[in-house]
């Protein structure tokens, strides 16, 4: 901020100064973007490969099976693809309101198969909440300039495609809660 004087009172007032070109809310948004995104691609990796002790596909299809998810290789596959491709574009911040669509459905799964382990407990829900909130986060605020999508044609943020990402998740998500209820 700069001081100046008013132009019809001269009383010294308090004048914005001019936008920085790096800010401190794109630091934050692409420290927040890769730790996030690059955390959650390795959770889907964990289901499709067994990469970092993950159980692998055969393994991650039948626990999905035992938690109602029929066919649960299917349903592993979907999970799987779903956290690495969204993790990577979260990360890359590359179609933004896409990638928080996918993760924000992924993690809305997650958070109605873990929740009766409670909020703040070793099985809980939490992790999931954590990974929810920064999807949509990234929904209401756009990568920031750090980005793939920064200045591109094809960027689009806002509070439509907020909205919109967090409609499209929400719906997506119930197709499998659907499957596994009925």
């Amino acid at each position: 901020m700069t001081k100046i004087d008013h132009p019809t009172t001269n009383k010294p007032v308090v004048a914005p100064t001019a936008p920085q070109t790096t800010t401190a809310r794109d630091l934050g948004l692409l420290a927040l973007r890769v730790v996030f995104g690059l955390l959650l691609a390795g959770h889907g990796t964990q289901k499709l490969f067994g990469w970092f002790d993950g159980f692998g596909l055969d393994k991650t299809g039948a626990l999905f099976a035992l938690s109602g998810y029929e066919p649960g290789k299917l349903f592993a596959v979907v999970a799987g693809l779903s956290e690495m491709t969204g993790g990577l574009l979260i990360a890359a911040g590359l179609l933004t309101p896409l990638a928080a669509a996918i993760m924000l459905g992924t993690m809305i799964n997650a958070i109605s198969e873990t929740w009766k382990g409670g909020l703040l407990t070793a099985t809980g829900w939490e992790p999931a909440l954590l990974y929810a909130t920064v999807a949509t986060t990234m929904a209401f605020t756009g990568p920031g300039r750090f980005s793939l999508d920064a200045g591109r044609p094809w960027q689009r943020e806002g509070l439509p495609w907020a909205a919109g990402s967090v409609v499209l998740a929400t719906c997506a998500a119930l197709v499998p809660l659907l499957i596994k209820w009925i």
